[in-house]
């Protein structure tokens, strides 16, 4: 566990100082490529939740990473073409404001994933698989056939979202927020994992008859677990819209999903860390390798195969040996 804790403490040490190194030597693009690891880590911890720890293997995140991005990009469509969002008996306005953005697609993303799991944990195995990509796909085709927000095109925001007493449009600055969310979903997340909720998960996942013997439903557990799941990735989907200034149907595609399920296997299913590092790991080799070959993708997935076959507990098993994973 000791060991395992230190590591943890490094990858975030390690996450920090690649930007400020950055910063000193004037590589701004390496400060980009760190909040987008920040960021896809954020989703890749959300995913884990329902995955490592719920045993959800899900692969429509994306519905929810998507929900999240267009959250911000029509509040600040809305504020920026000084045009109301919603106008009936009383009128709703866009806004530039990002905690206000952050609760707004938390919250949407959050009901998106309850009702999303209301309806696919009826099922298990492959048919859960199934349905919740059919869920992503549903979303994806909405909004390519939605011209109020761009389309197939999707929608530009021309300058970043405030955060007041910040400059967002600052590199570091924004990296520096998208960090101190990082940190926050971390520390939430450890909590879920070691109160009775997720102690309860975790027994739900590894013998359902034995949770209901005390009491307790593994569906309402699930439930709970993909809400919460669903609600992060919505986060990271937020701040992903406004690093790029720009939310597009992609964000909704199942290789979005796949790519946030690639960040958890990397680092380590069910290590509350592990997303972390493989998202760094894939911003890295994305990085490396696409520099290399544009088929930088086969040189991940032997990769991938080697860390499922080797080191089934991604990255931070690897590194930190046969130890029980600690948060």
């Amino acid at each position: 566990m000791i060991r395992e804790t230190t590591l943890n403490a490094a990858l975030l040490v390690l996450l920090l100082a690649v930007p400020l190194a950055a910063l000193i030597l004037d590589e701004l693009f390496i400060i980009t490529l760190a909040t987008r690891a920040v960021i896809f880590a954020i989703a890749g911890i959300g995913l884990n939740l329902a995955l490592g720890f719920g045993g959800l293997v899900s692969l429509g995140h994306a519905a929810f990473f998507g929900i999240g991005g267009y959250a911000m990009g029509i509040l600040a469509y809305h504020a920026q073409t000084y045009t109301p969002l919603i106008e009936w008996h009383f009128v709703i306005d866009g806004t530039k404001s990002m905690p206000v953005i952050w609760l707004t697609a938390t919250i949407a993303s959050a009901i998106a994933a309850l009702g999303i799991g209301a309806l696919s944990l009826r099922t298990s195995g492959v048919y859960f698989i199934m349905i919740t990509l059919a869920f992503g796909q549903m979303f994806y085709f909405f909004t390519i056939s939605w011209p109020a927000y761009g389309g197939e095109d999707g929608l530009s925001i021309y300058v970043r979202n405030g955060f007041a007493g910040f400059n967002t449009m600052d590199p570091i600055t924004f990296f520096a927020i998208c960090y101190a969310m990082l940190l926050a979903v971390l520390w939430l997340v450890a909590r879920l994992v070691r109160s009775s909720f997720g102690l309860a998960l975790g027994a739900a996942r590894q013998n359902e008859d034995r949770i209901q013997a005390v009491g307790q439903r593994p569906f309402t557990l699930y439930l709970a677990a993909f809400t919460i799941s669903g609600a992060i990735t919505g986060l990271a989907g937020a701040l992903f819209a406004d690093l790029n200034r720009f939310v597009s149907p992609t964000m909704f595609s199942w290789q979005t999903s796949g790519e946030i399920m690639v960040f958890v296997i990397l680092g380590g299913v069910g290590r509350v860390y592990g997303p972390v590092a493989g998202a760094a790991m894939f911003i890295l080799l994305e990085h490396v390798l696409g520099g290399l070959s544009e088929f930088w993708h086969i040189y991940l997935g032997a990769i991938l195969l080697g860390i499922v076959l080797f080191a089934r507990g991604g990255l931070i098993g690897l590194l930190a040996g046969r130890e029980v994973a600690d948060d």
